[in-house]
């Protein structure tokens, strides 16, 4: 039998590349050697690379104490979740209504704005130039435009003045241009949103080039040209049944994912949108075992604590509320047959929490960031089992 320590450089590196994030975490421990491989910028760098399936982030806040925050991140490769340390909240005290995640970030909104990369050292946290119209509960989306550094798009949420809400800028959206730190204003959100302006009745997807509003409820859809800095013309997206919905941006396509009444009863659908025309076409729907067991309860307004967020070519569905530990489901969309396939996630490692509010998103992780808070000293990022 070979001996691990006489295999070339090369191959030990090979062999190290096909194991899943949580096992290259324990795998560090196991010698230097090991730990000096692993933790090298061109190792990283490549795993960085090729395993891109975005991972599912769940931050609870807890609003009488912060020390009842919690929050998880949910590999797909290796069924695994982390339990992230408490470092993983970058901002003291953040506030549950201008608190959010987005593409490999979090943010607070209000009465700054601020961001940290996700899954970094607790002091990397920028604070940008002023909105103009600094705003809670915003829509927002990451994107690049000819730069390596990111810019941030905020559309519409709510503003206050006095404790009141101020209703003249509820439309607002501003651009982040990370060269100049300053922000830009835009054309408004269209009026058809006023009477839901905000990330409780509004998704959002960032595809093509162009930033998807969709009204939860009320089914209204406009996409905002990120190069031309135009609004399209306000169109109605509601399949057949739909009693709410959500947009996500996946791999090729634009995806909308929503409750569904039909004949046999309550389902939750996919379908997949033509950006140019609007129309829509069945993908999937999810099995009724799966569904229902996402609840413990009969109520009629059950569903509505359903929300959903994807990426990739993973959709993941949970229930935000607390009893069974907020639990989830994930459909993933094959890349050669367009086919889906649902499963279950595995429960929440205990103990979890009651929370207020749930911050969710899907994101790529970088192992460099996750390796990079261990040689800090930072709080480890464990992976968990039941």
């Amino acid at each position: 039998m070979t001996d691990f320590s006489s295999l070339s450089a090369d191959l030990m590196e090979h062999i190290l590349s096909l194991l899943p994030t949580p096992t290259l975490i324990r795998a560090t421990a196991v010698c230097k050697h090991w730990n000096s491989t692993i933790s090298s910028p061109a190792f990283t760098s490549n795993q960085d690379r090729t395993q891109t399936r975005p991972w599912f982030f769940l931050y609870g806040l807890h609003n009488t104490s912060s020390k009842n925050h919690q929050s998880f991140a949910f590999d797909p490769l290796s069924e695994l979740w982390f339990r992230l340390p408490s470092s993983s909240f970058p901002f003291l005290s953040p506030d549950s209504s201008s608190f959010l995640g987005s593409h490999g970030f979090l943010f607070t909104t209000a009465p700054s704005f601020s961001f940290s990369p996700i899954l970094h050292r607790l002091s990397t946290v920028f604070t940008t130039s002023s909105l103009h119209y600094s705003r809670v509960n915003p829509l927002l989306g990451v994107f690049y435009a000819n730069s390596n550094a990111p810019r941030f798009i905020v559309v519409g949420g709510v503003r206050f003045i006095g404790n009141l809400v101020d209703i003249e800028d509820r439309l607002a959206v501003e651009i982040y241009d990370p060269q100049f730190d300053s922000w830009e204003r835009c054309p408004p959100l269209p009026a058809d949103f006023r009477s839901g302006n905000s990330s409780l009745s509004l998704s959002s997807a960032l595809f093509g080039g162009k930033f998807y509003v969709l009204g939860i409820y009320s089914c209204f859809i406009s996409a905002f040209d990120l190069e031309k800095h135009v609004w399209t013309e306000v169109q109605t997206l509601r399949p057949p049944g739909v009693i709410f919905s959500f947009l996500i941006s996946c791999r090729d396509r634009l995806v909308l994912a929503g409750i569904c009444n039909s004949p046999l009863g309550p389902s939750f659908n996919l379908w997949r949108i033509d950006e140019k025309t609007m129309e829509f076409s069945e993908i999937a729907i999810m099995p009724q075992d799966l569904l229902y067991s996402l609840f413990d309860s009969d109520e009629d307004d059950k569903f509505a604590s359903l929300k959903c967020v994807g990426l990739g070519d993973l959709i993941y569905v949970f229930n935000e509320e607390y009893h069974k530990r907020y639990p989830a489901c994930v459909c993933e969309i094959s890349r050669e047959s367009g086919k889906c396939k649902w499963r279950r996630l595995p429960p929440l490692p205990i103990p979890v929490n009651k929370f207020h509010k749930v911050i969710s998103f899907c994101s790529t992780v970088s192992l460099h960031n996750i390796l990079q808070g261990r040689e800090e000293g930072a709080d480890e990022v464990q992976p968990m089992s039941e």
